[in-house]
């Protein structure tokens, strides 16, 4: 059987009983609530959840669950003329969202830029018969092995023409983020590089939920290794998180200005 941490969307297999704990929220980048842990499963979530596409640029899809489980972030689906891409994971995945991806041509591969959103990667790749794509530095927090499931070690990765993955680490390991040469470059970056409420500023962090930061060294890498990539556009995770124009100088700007502050601390 398969179950569903309600606090992070994680799915694990198990017996008729779910496991006793969610590896992912006892590790301090997330948390288990107050009242404790609890479980669900896919069933029950297609039930009471649906998901809301938007369409952000052509060829760029956003797709998230309402109301919203978990922690709540977006999936996309980019459409190019050589395949299909799933950016990120969300753990809904019912019959509506099947056929609409079937009618924009599939899923050709999957990739997720760290472990709060592996979610229910498996049963997405089992669907459409994609592999799904994560740095090898984060395989320990693979739940539900598949063969389907792909760890690469390099600094980045080529999925199709155009588009490749890039590792920063920073948040995990493992951390990743999606370049797309379209639309003067476009970047999908989950929280690796959290984009803040006003859309006009980035930060980072190793634990969110818990406020706790990236040490300076780590965020001069990852810049550093951004900063070999043309981009004019960046997503992140959540609703809102879209910066349309700048995202490169808005991200060095943000960036020493992140240093700045602790290195004064």
């Amino acid at each position: 059987m398969i179950h569903v941490c309600v606090a992070c969307g994680t799915s694990y297999q198990s017996d008729e009983l779910p496991p006793d704990r969610c590896a992912i929220c006892d590790d301090e980048r997330q948390y288990v609530p107050r009242a404790g842990q609890q479980w669900t499963n896919r069933e029950a979530i297609a039930v009471r959840h649906s998901n809301s596409w938007r369409e952000h640029v052509p060829g760029l899809f956003g797709i998230v669950t309402t109301p919203r489980f978990a922690i709540g972030q977006r999936a996309f689906l980019l459409t190019t003329p050589a395949g299909n891409i799933l950016w990120d994971c969300i753990a809904n995945l019912d019959a509506a969202t099947r056929k609409l991806i079937e009618g924009l041509g599939g899923i050709d591969a999957i990739a997720v830029s760290h472990p709060h959103y592996y979610t229910t990667m498996q049963d997405w790749s089992d669907a459409f018969g994609a592999p799904v794509y994560i740095h090898d530095a984060d395989r320990q927090w693979v739940m539900r092995d598949r063969a389907a499931i792909q760890f690469w070690n390099d600094d980045s990765l080529t999925l199709l023409p155009g588009v490749r993955l890039i590792h920063l680490g920073g948040h995990f390991a493992g951390g990743t983020v999606l370049h797309w040469e379209k639309h003067d470059g476009t970047l999908l970056v989950g929280d690796i590089i959290q984009i803040t409420p006003g859309a006009d500023r980035i930060s980072f962090m190793w634990s969110y939920p818990n406020m706790l930061p990236l040490a300076g060294g780590t965020v001069k890498m990852m810049t550093e290794r951004i900063g070999r990539i043309d981009f004019d556009r960046m997503y992140g995770a959540f609703e809102g998180q879209d910066m349309e124009t700048d995202a490169k100088d808005i991200t060095f700007r943000s960036a020493n200005r992140y240093l700045k502050c602790i290195e004064e601390a």
